[in-house]
């Protein structure tokens, strides 16, 4: 979790499910009195809903890795430390399902072709 806490999950876990629940948990419990905490966790949670809703592409991991490293060490407590941990640590275990995620949900929309953040994806019948 970022703060010498544990998860235990299994095979069957939908890991960018799990990230995303758990960056909507830091961005709801920050106090909002730093800046790069307070708008640092809005945008975690925002850029991870946003590929876990199959619209996300591969610079939105980069994305999430200039956040976070804009988060750490910068505010008067640990929450923010504790919040860019677990993303850091999830995309750097297990980018390849969140590339994946982005990959299959490119091909199934446009034959490759990746959808910038301000498309909807089509609606399927």
């Amino acid at each position: 979790l970022g703060t010498a806490g544990l998860i235990v999950m299994d095979k069957s876990t939908d890991i960018i499910y799990a990230i995303a629940r758990l960056s909507h948990f830091y961005m709801h419990e920050s106090c909002g009195q730093c800046t790069p905490c307070r708008e640092g966790s809005a945008w975690i949670a925002k850029v991870i809903r946003r590929v876990e809703a199959g619209q996300g592409s591969s610079k939105d991991l980069d994305m999430l890795f200039d956040i976070t490293d804009n988060m750490k060490g910068k505010t008067v407590c640990v929450f923010s430390d504790a919040t860019a941990a677990p993303v850091e640590s999830f995309i750097t275990k297990f980018r390849s399902e969140f590339e994946a995620k982005i990959s299959v949900q490119s091909v199934a929309v446009g034959g490759g072709k990746v959808l910038s953040s301000t498309q909807s994806l089509p609606t399927v019948s």
